[in-house]
């Protein structure tokens, strides 16, 4: 009961903050921006996490939130604890770690800052699901949507997948197709329907993972869909504000067109430019339920020696933002 009220009074506050946020006469209340960084990879025989949320981080990020003209916070870093860093395997690793960001996303929303993911890659999806569904004023989970912006489906299981990684599988476990051990271990319970899922600009996938595609009810959104900004991207994103009581968005990196990420390892042509995906993202912004979004697997050091990859990502960010800012008042 002490926890349960806990959560109450914590999702009131945060609850206030917002209605705080919209109040003034006339006043245009900062964006409060939370950014949250997860370094675990969860993938076997590499390294347990990456550099690439820090180094997305150091480029200037923050600075430029703020000239927008948004407020943010201190940085948070996942890590696990000491005990957990004792626990076996990098799949097992990867799921703690999904728990620990689980509360630092929640905690975040329910002080009404907006949390941004800098993932080391689409794994990261786990925490950010699990956060907002349990940022909610009471204990019960709330209904999560999720916009998935990804060259490739991630949607194979062990069985369906041809190259083992489990970079390719987190929506399907996030839809409870797959590694239940790892979702609930990661607070993700219940597993989001798949009716809650729209993924835009796939283009690559296995046979058998696009028949499990195919027999979801994913929806799907194209290339000429984020170009254009279409209806069908304002039909889906009604569609998921309806059915939902919270919508994360994700972008991989590798989602856009490789020109702009000469350094990610899965590289897929026909991609959106990040100026295309950023518009786009702005009008997905606009809509009240969005309420978090996530950029994963950023080229890193070497992989980008130009800085074009991390201006992309930064493109987006910045896109988001800009779409929270244009929503219209009550």
């Amino acid at each position: 009961m002490r926890h349960a009220s806990a959560l109450f009074f914590a999702g009131l506050l945060g609850f206030v903050a917002m209605v705080l946020a919209k109040s003034g006469e006339g006043e245009t209340k900062p964006v409060r921006v939370a950014l949250v960084k997860m370094p675990y990879v969860g993938e076997r025989n590499v390294p347990d996490t990456s550099r690439g949320p820090d180094y997305l981080e150091e480029g200037g990020i923050r600075k430029l939130l703020e000239q927008q003209g948004a407020q943010v916070k201190p940085t948070d870093t996942v890590a696990l604890t000491a005990e957990e860093e004792k626990a076996y395997g990098q799949w097992n690793h990867l799921a703690l770690a999904a728990g620990e960001m689980a509360k630092t996303v929640a905690d975040e929303r329910r002080g009404g800052y907006m949390p941004i993911g800098l993932l080391a890659n689409c794994n990261g999806l786990l925490g950010m699901l699990s956060g907002l569904q349990h940022s909610g004023p009471t204990p019960k989970p709330l209904r999560v949507g999720m916009v998935f912006i990804d060259a490739h489906g991630d949607f194979n299981t062990p069985e369906t997948t041809l190259s083992g990684m489990l970079g390719g599988m987190p929506v399907a476990i996030a839809a409870g197709q797959c590694l239940t051990r790892m979702r609930i271990k990661a607070g993700l319970e219940p597993a989001i329907p798949t009716k809650h899922i729209v993924e835009v600009c796939v283009r690559d996938t296995d046979p058998l993972e696009q028949e499990l595609l195919d027999r979801s009810e994913i929806q799907q959104l194209t290339l000429e869909d984020v170009r254009t900004r279409s209806a069908n991207l304002h039909r889906e994103m009604k569609r998921l504000s309806e059915l939902t009581d919270v919508i994360y968005v994700h972008v991989d990196m590798d989602g856009l067109d490789p020109s702009e990420v000469p350094g990610v390892a899965l590289p897929v042509p026909n991609g959106p430019t990040s100026a295309e995906a950023a518009a786009a993202l702005t009008e997905m912004f606009k809509y009240e339920k969005v309420g978090a979004f996530g950029v994963a697997a950023m080229p890193y050091d070497d992989h980008d020696k130009t800085g074009i990859s991390r201006q992309a990502a930064y493109n987006l960010i910045l896109g988001a933002v800009k779409g929270v800012q244009g929503r219209k008042s009550e």
